[in-house]
């Protein structure tokens, strides 16, 4: 339960050296309906023990009230409380760094003037060597305008950035790309496009991330058609291929075939319009779509989608995605026995994993089980080093085969740290480029260092 918390704190106190006091304190925390993590022993003497206790509340008001309730605690004085999420953001989380020491003139008189002025001439001449010469072919923009970050909704693109920062820790850590935050102040459609395809050259990829349905389709699809490097939606396609993932996954471990099975689409933004279009390539099978908005109905019943109600779904499909994020929408008395629940919407599901079990769901999950991260790293990685002009389809679904392949017994997802998950993922899609003979580039797997 405390991982699901919204606000964390770690609270330094010193406890008298008496039997009791920490039990007292760690029964007064209960008592508020809060949650305890680590507990890390700073130092101790013969008087008093100095501990830092990782805190989760509910929002900051409850977590005020957890602290008075501490400091009144018999024997406990509050030494500091910390932020350690805004800590851990001071300053930023990423930065651009130099691969080489500039320890000479010698190295100076390479890597700046005038040695550099052969290898810009080399590029003029032929400027497929920017991915042999420079850090092209492993730069990926990363593209908001801040409209739909998270399910904070359009809170601007500057807010956005800490998110963009996140994305570019984890494709850096996990597949050695280097994402670069681009926040674009504009909601227009067309600002969008251009200022994309005017910096598209210092870039082997596009990622688009956090903007508004129904914007992010047309902008997603103008840039595939206008440049001729990866653009690619993560909160559309790598949505779609992880959830996918999880859904086979889920069919299996119910031992039910989900070519057989009738299935249902909640909730038709940027999400939940790619991944009922992704399941419907999969399984030849039209889909049931619900949305209030009469346009992203009409948008997935034109990719092949039958339009339908939230009330239809929940009473005929067997398996029920939603991605609407609105919580509480599907009541338990909706929840039919055998079926399988996906209710994705972050941070606050359509329906409690727990409780549409306990009302004969076969399985049930939220969106804190089915992690994106699993999906954008490698298909970046494996597209820019197939040097595919495009992500197809056909390489969406080779790095979803591997997720289904590489889930441990008893999991619903891979571990999203594994790094060897992500190399597969890569590999399979860099291989599937070459297949489709849109590589552009020899296949050589991405190795860490």
């Amino acid at each position: 339960m405390a991982w699901e918390r919204k606000i964390m704190r770690t609270i330094r106190v010193r406890n008298e050296h008496k039997v009791g006091t920490l039990a007292r304190l760690m029964t007064a925390i209960a008592n508020m309906q809060a949650s305890v993590g680590t507990i890390e022993m700073i130092n101790e003497t013969a008087q008093s023990v100095v501990r830092d206790i990782t805190v989760y509340a509910e929002d900051a008001e409850h977590m005020d009230h957890v602290i008075e309730a501490m400091r009144a605690n018999e024997g406990t004085r509050v030494l500091a409380v910390r932020d350690e999420v805004l800590e851990l953001h001071q300053k930023g989380k990423i930065a651009i760094r130099s691969r080489f020491p500039i320890d000479s003139i010698a190295t100076l008189r390479r890597v700046y003037t005038p040695g550099v002025a052969e290898v810009c001439l080399k590029i003029a001449d032929d400027p497929a060597l920017a991915r042999l010469y420079t850090s092209v072919s492993h730069m990926v923009a990363i593209v908001t305008d801040g409209t739909a970050v998270l399910g904070l909704g359009d809170i601007g693109p500057l807010a956005s950035m800490p998110v963009m920062e996140g994305k570019a820790m984890l494709m850096e850590t996990l597949v050695g790309l280097s994402g670069m935050p681009i926040l674009l102040n504009t909601k227009d459609v067309d600002e969008i496009v251009q200022a994309v395809a005017a910096i598209a050259p210092t870039f082997g990829a596009i990622q688009l991330e956090d903007i508004s349905a129904p914007r992010c389709f047309e902008i997603e699809e103008r840039l595939q058609a206008m440049l001729d490097i990866p653009v690619m939606h993560d909160d559309q396609h790598g949505t779609a291929v992880v959830s996918t993932a999880a859904i086979i996954t889920a069919t299996k471990r119910a031992n039910v075939d989900i070519h057989t099975l009738k299935i249902g689409q909640i909730g038709l933004g940027a999400a939940g319009n790619a991944i009922g279009k992704m399941l419907m390539g999969l399984t030849g099978s039209q889909i049931l779509g619900a949305d209030l908005n009469e346009d992203a109905m009409k948008r997935f019943v034109d990719s092949g989608g039958k339009k339908s109600s939230l009330k239809e779904i929940m009473a005929e499909c067997d398996i029920v995605i939603a991605t609407t994020g609105i919580e509480g929408l599907i009541k338990p008395e909706m929840v039919r026995k055998g079926q399988i629940i996906f209710a994705l919407s972050n941070p606050n599901a359509e329906i409690d994993p727990e409780v549409a079990l306990a009302h004969g769901a076969a399985f049930a999950a939220d969106g804190k089980s089915v992690n994106n991260v699993l999906g954008f790293p490698g298909i970046f990685r494996g597209a820019m080093d197939a040097n595919a002009p495009r992500i197809t389809h056909e390489m969406l679904i080779a790095a979803m085969e591997v997720l289904v392949r590489m889930t441990p017994d008893g999991e619903l997802m891979p571990n999203p740290l594994d790094k060897k998950v992500h190399q597969e993922v890569a590999r399979a899609v860099a291989e599937t480029a070459m297949k489709q003979g849109i590589a552009r580039a020899e296949y050589v797997p991405y190795v860490e260092g």
